[in-house]
């Protein structure tokens, strides 16, 4: 790619990217600290991927997708996954109509922009399959009609956890599904103060629709067009190789610690996530700070590991961090 062309991309992005320092201001309004949640919902909605949250109750899980939401002037549905909870309940159903003797369509809460899966792990398979399946489709199906799903749609799944008696985890396979898996933290003490003077006040800002849904679908069709060297698609793929064959990144010890490595998912999500973090930075390229800005969310439930990891309390960040401080950067 010419100079020239980089610095015009660079220039029209600098433009196409301006609303996210606004979208950004109006989050910040009610949500305090958290800003790496509030990145990675942002680098989801760019990406056209879903995130699964995880991190104990109340931390602002579900404020943080309410509020993006009524930024973005979207439609916001909050399923509280629970385990006598059915498909139909989430995807809609037939209704027989007595008055008109035949059956309509009724849409269920997944027609919407955001959709929050409250503790997905609460409920058992089947619906957690047909949450997935919508997610990947972008479409459901009632009846014998097939309807799309609204644009933009977003999942945030959550999972507390802690309690693991009567959960049903999801299946690896299926949270390959996730762009992005975040893991969220307390906050520091200077913020929870300032959470505990606005909860105690009872002063809360409120939030205006500062972009329309229609700004989201535009700026997609931008993301897709930052700039990705072949240097740094071969540092994607070497990341995610060394995930799968260690050995051959001279990893040796890594190799009897992973069950198995990141799917061709992992690559596409790690290039679509570092092009949004980028887009997100107001610049038209990617630089390898990008990936690793990413790795961690985008890999971090993609990595399967092995009994003797488990026994040795190796995590999956642990494989990680190995990765990113042995693969060569460009």
């Amino acid at each position: 790619m010419m100079q020239t062309d980089i610095r015009e991309l660079n220039e029209r992005i600098r433009l196409e990217s301006s609303f996210i320092d606004v979208l950004s201001l109006e989050m910040n309004k009610v949500i305090v600290g958290q800003k790496h949640m509030t990145e990675s919902l942002m680098i989801g909605l760019l990406s056209n991927g879903h995130i699964l949250l995880e991190g104990v109750p109340g931390l602002a899980k579900t404020l943080a997708i309410t509020t993006l939401s009524k930024a973005v002037d979207g439609k916001f549905a909050r399923i509280q996954f629970t385990p006598d909870l059915l498909p139909a309940d989430l995807l809609g159903t037939m209704i027989y109509s007595q008055k008109k003797e035949e059956f309509q369509i009724k849409k269920g809460p997944i027609f919407a922009n955001f959709v929050l899966a409250d503790e997905i792990n609460r409920s058992p398979a089947k619906v957690q399959s047909a949450l997935l399946e919508a997610m990947q489709e972008r479409q459901v199906t009632i009846g014998d009609e097939t309807f799309p799903l609204p644009l933009p749609f977003l999942v945030m799944a959550t999972q507390n956890p802690i309690e693991q008696e009567g959960t049903y985890p999801l299946p690896e396979a299926q949270v390959d599904r996730f762009m992005l898996k975040v893991v969220i933290n307390y906050p520091k003490q200077e913020e929870e103060m300032q959470i505990l003077r606005q909860n105690i006040s009872n002063t809360f800002e409120t939030v205006n629709a500062v972009v329309k849904p229609e700004d989201i679908i535009k700026a997609r069709e931008v993301v897709r067009e930052v700039y990705l060297d072949e240097k740094i698609e071969k540092y994607i793929t070497d990341i995610v190789f060394a995930s799968r064959y260690p050995a051959k990144f001279k990893m040796e010890k890594l190799e009897p610690m992973i069950a198995f490595g990141g799917s061709p998912r992992a690559s596409i999500s790690l290039a679509l996530a570092a092009k949004a973090y980028a887009f997100i930075k107001r610049r038209g390229y990617v630089v390898p700070e990008d990936i690793r800005a990413v790795a961690h969310d985008v890999l971090r439930h993609r990595i399967g590991l092995t009994y003797e990891a488990e026994a040795e309390n190796i995590t999956s960040i642990d494989i990680i961090n190995e990765i990113l401080n042995t693969v060569e950067v460009p």
